[in-house]
């Protein structure tokens, strides 16, 4: 599955170039559970791969891409990325869009913003229904997404959810979609983000399997394990060609 090395500025002002130019576009934040999910799902891992830009929002990943040689590799978290594209957005008079959570978290997310960046555009808060939709409900959710001129459109249904709904709707909405996860509630208060130095150890699944125990232990026992075996391999594997090509090139 392709990560892609970008930072905060540079992912940002990508979207609002596009949102600007009206485009279609898809960012995905990856983490370890996107990353086996896409191993574990060929057209899971296309509908990744085919994204306008795949961050590293796990820390795992940017130790991995460092391991891997890719010195400059940072984070780019979901939730973080959120907040500075709603800076942007608001400062260059772009508006946007909110899909996903419940009505009570939008409210609480759209009254965080609104203080947060005073004129900020939000013209589309839709909370779909916690169940596959009807033909026709999506139908509906989408002409309200494009009727309401929304340029930049924050998707927070979870993965892989999210990542293949804005892949279904590539080309239909003409707005940069980006998903985003538990941003709404983590910026709306409902749920408690891991603290700063967690984050930046790798230890954030902690914190949130602590929190959320009953939902996320399956996720983490299933992928966790598997994610450093494989990636264990792969790094060997680099290594190992590595020395022969250099082997090779001294004889």
């Amino acid at each position: 599955m392709r990560v892609d090395v970008t930072d905060y500025q540079d992912a940002t002002q990508r979207v609002i170039n596009w949102a600007k130019a009206g485009e279609s576009r898809y960012v995905c934040a990856a983490n370890v559970h996107m990353v086996m999910e896409a191993y574990d799902q060929g057209e899971f891992a296309g509908t990744v791969n085919n994204a306008d830009l795949v961050t590293p929002d796990g820390k795992p990943l940017v130790q991995a891409l460092r391991a891997l040689g890719i010195k400059e590799a940072s984070q780019v978290r979901g939730p973080n990325l959120t907040l500075c594209v709603c800076g942007a957005a608001a400062k260059e008079g772009v508006a946007i869009g909110l899909y996903g959570g419940t009505p009570e978290s939008l409210a609480l997310f759209t009254t965080f913003l609104q203080k947060r960046y005073p004129g900020i555009q939000i013209v589309c808060q839709i909370s779909p229904p916690f169940r596959p939709l009807t033909s026709a409900e999506d139908a509906a959710y989408t002409k309200q997404i494009v009727e309401s001129k929304a340029r930049i459109l924050f998707v927070g249904i979870g993965c892989p959810k999210q990542e293949r709904w804005m892949a279904a709707h590539h080309s239909k909405i003409p707005a940069v979609m980006l998903g985003v996860g538990a941003a709404f509630d983590f910026h709306s208060g409902r749920v408690k983000q891991a603290p700063v130095w967690m984050q930046q150890a790798g230890l954030e699944w902690v914190f949130r399997l602590k929190a959320e125990p009953r939902r996320l232990w399956k996720r983490y026992a299933m992928h966790n394990p598997r994610f450093l075996l494989f990636f264990l391999t792969q790094w060997l594997t680099s290594l190992f060609e590595r020395h022969t090509l250099e082997a090779t090139s001294h004889e």
